[in-house]
């Protein structure tokens, strides 16, 4: 089942007549920046929560469009009510003008600080081998087999890690 899409104009125009956003997702993200007046419902607890549990109307969002497109199946059966998917996410929301809730305190989403510190890792593995000892490139293998176990797996034992940091501790509360 496919849903349709509103440009981010007839969006808000749809929100500003009672329908409900509703962003999905993690909570890390919506923490840092999401549209006002819209509710996390992170896909993996989707329909678990009251967040529009009495809607005639829900607007489905992620950050681009791919996870709502990807997910438009799950995203109908969860409420049986008028839904549709914002067209481009909260990228095309921004890109329209419209107003953006931004909160640059919160931590980078945790995905981010798991590319930035995989990658960092990377780099030094491949500086420290050619400047210094050969054996150091293993660090840059040990990082992309982590990253393909990762992707295979689904555990992230990066993110495990960093989500434990204090700085993230508003991803733990």
């Amino acid at each position: 089942m496919s849903l349709k899409t509103l440009s981010p104009e007839e969006a808000k125009s749809l929100a500003a007549r009672g329908a409900i956003v509703i962003d999905v997702r993690d909570a890390d993200e919506f923490a840092r920046e999401h549209i006002p007046g819209a509710r996390n419902e992170p896909l993996s607890a989707l329909g678990a929560g009251p967040a529009a549990a009495n809607a005639d109307i829900v607007i489905y969002h992620c950050k681009s469009g791919m996870r709502t497109k990807a997910n438009a199946p799950k995203l109908a059966a969860a409420r049986a009510c008028e839904a549709y998917i914002l067209e481009g996410g909260i990228e095309a929301w921004k890109t329209a003008g419209l107003p953006v809730a931004v909160d640059k305190g919160q931590p980078l989403e945790l995905m981010r600080q798991v590319q930035i510190a995989a990658g960092s890792l990377v780099v030094i593995g491949v500086l420290l081998g050619a400047a210094l000892h050969p054996g150091f490139y293993l660090l840059s293998g040990f990082v992309g087999a982590g990253l393909v176990f990762a992707g295979v797996s689904g555990f992230c034992g990066m993110a495990r890690l960093l989500t434990v940091m204090p700085w993230n501790r508003a991803l733990r509360a």
